[in-house]
């Protein structure tokens, strides 16, 4: 077992030290369906694949054609397209299992719309706009997330269709420090009173909160002051830490690490303890906010690097580490008895999963996008949002009207604009119309140049590999966010121009 463990962590090193044993554990216990083996497909399944994805399934009715040779290099021959991307992607990883069902979706929807409630993951891709639509009712109902995925000639989409989605850690960027010196626990003020600056020979900068008034010690080369209320001032805090460093025989400041790190942290570690009513909503933590942690949410337990004593350092650690896992212990109580009165059992919920909600309470996120029948109903359309992005007429939301429109022109025609080379000239007026109709249904002022009605003409629903190889590598980051539940996925819509080689996300 340990050798197995050694080996697994030797392949996924990388991918371990950014969402940890827990990530990589609920990355191999998930089981995500994809729709159409398609260049785009193949590509975001590999990105899944090479990780150690638990086990996927392909759904695809198609045939193996030359058009899919041409594609990519996964396919020679002319079986069933899910048959054929499986037996190759499976290559990739044997840990990984994989299946196939040689069916349409819309066959699936039509016979058995139950089958897609089974994964954790749906991914469907270069699908029609109708058959999106149904697929998203059902698992919109099921509380099952679908990730929308196309390649369009030289655009990229993504829409991510979830009622609501957690995420515990979202490895938030710059984040500030837990310190709570501002009000600081038991432990803490103990410890730090511990220090006996009379045999000290080194100078020290310590800070006390005194527990009945709002006064801070500074306490330097042994010398005593006090400041009131001053922390809430980081600008003029910085200047009495500045002012009160000793000088030395040629009137020149001390030249003391500790003390040049105090001025440079100032505005981030004196940052006041807040509390959000976001973090009501779980309840344990709540319970603790509103009884034994006077406010506060339970301490993170963890400090920055810093210029300091070992031993020292090494004590104040351990002081904030005990208080994190006494914290978490509160918690877990208040936990546990939600549990025993809604009857689950104790063990629902592991110790380990508690003190990782209490270490990550301040970044909590929670994403709930709107629904494919909401985005694409003109009650609820978007249409102030359109406008708003449409005021540079070659904004990323042009593409996102001209796929409505080419899915319209699909609806009509049964093919999409520009397929046969002869009808390029003739498609034109057509998508025209099309696109018009869909500014006038949903009543948005907007111009759509005739450039990109021509360029979607000439795109002819093409799925360049370039294009397809990039969107799979995004999806398939935003698969893994959604299966682990770390970092936060966008919402809800993403637009790859891969022509001037930009992006951006909308919430339609």
């Amino acid at each position: 077992m340990s050798e197995q463990k050694t080996n697994k962590e030797q392949r996924y090193d990388r991918q371990l030290r950014l969402w940890g044993d827990h990530g990589q554990e609920a990355l191999e216990n998930a089981h995500t369906c994809l729709l159409n083996a398609s260049a785009t497909g193949t590509e975001i399944l590999k990105n899944l694949i090479l990780p150690g994805i638990g086990a996927f399934t392909i759904v695809d009715g198609h045939k193996v054609t030359g058009e899919d040779v041409g594609n990519k290099n996964y396919y020679c021959s002319t079986i069933n397209r899910a048959q054929a991307a499986t037996e190759f992607l499976q290559e990739l990883n044997s840990d990984v299992s994989g299946n196939f069902v040689e069916e349409s979706p819309d066959k699936l929807l039509d016979n058995d719309p139950e089958f897609f409630h089974r994964f954790s993951l749906v991914i469907g891709v270069q699908l029609p706009e109708s058959t999106c639509q149904r697929l998203g009712a059902v698992l919109w109902s099921a509380g099952v997330p679908f990730l929308v995925c196309r390649t369009y000639g030289l655009v990229g989409y993504m829409r991510l269709v979830v009622k609501e989605h957690t995420v515990v850690e979202s490895h938030p960027d710059n984040a500030l420090e837990d310190l709570r010196l501002d009000q600081p626990f038991t432990e803490l003020r103990n410890h730090i009173s511990s220090y006996h600056l009379d045999s000290m020979d080194k100078k020290v900068l310590l800070l006390i909160s005194n527990t009945t008034h709002t006064t801070d010690i500074f306490n330097i080369s042994k010398k005593i002051y006090l400041i009131s209320k001053m922390w809430r001032m980081p600008t003029l805090y910085r200047l009495h830490i500045e002012f009160l460093i000793d000088l030395n025989e040629n009137g020149a400041p001390e030249e003391e690490e500790n003390f040049d790190e105090a001025i440079k942290n100032v505005n981030t570690a004196l940052n006041p303890t807040k509390t959000s009513a976001f973090w009501m909503m779980a309840r344990g933590v709540r319970d603790f906010v509103q009884n034994e942690g006077n406010g506060s949410l339970p301490v993170r337990g963890t400090i920055p690097d810093m210029i300091a004593d070992s031993d020292k350092f090494i004590n104040l650690q351990n002081v904030y580490r005990e208080k994190a896992l006494q914290d978490a212990a509160v918690v877990s109580k208040h936990i546990q008895s939600h549990l025993q009165a809604v009857g689950k059992p104790s063990e629902s919920i592991s110790e380990q999963d508690i003190k990782l909600f209490c270490k990550s309470a301040a970044f909590l996120r929670v994403v709930r996008c709107r629904s494919l029948a909401e985005e694409y109903s003109t009650d609820t359309f978007q249409k102030d949002t359109i406008t708003s992005c449409m005021d540079s007429p070659d904004s990323e939301m042009v593409l996102y009207l001209m796929l409505r429109s080419v899915d319209r022109f699909y609806q009509q025609h049964s093919r999409y604009p520009g397929v046969y080379n002869y009808q390029v000239e003739e498609d034109i007026s057509k998508l025209k119309l099309c696109v018009n109709s869909l500014l006038q249904e949903h009543g948005l002022s907007v111009n759509v140049k005739d450039d990109y009605v021509h360029e979607f003409c000439r795109y002819g629903a093409a799925e360049p590999h370039t294009v397809a190889s990039f969107l799979g590598g995004a999806a398939a980051q935003e698969a893994i966010k959604l299966i682990t539940h770390q970092f936060v996925p966008f919402n809800n819509t993403f637009i790859y121009n891969a022509m001037s080689q930009t992006s951006a996300t909308f919430q339609l």
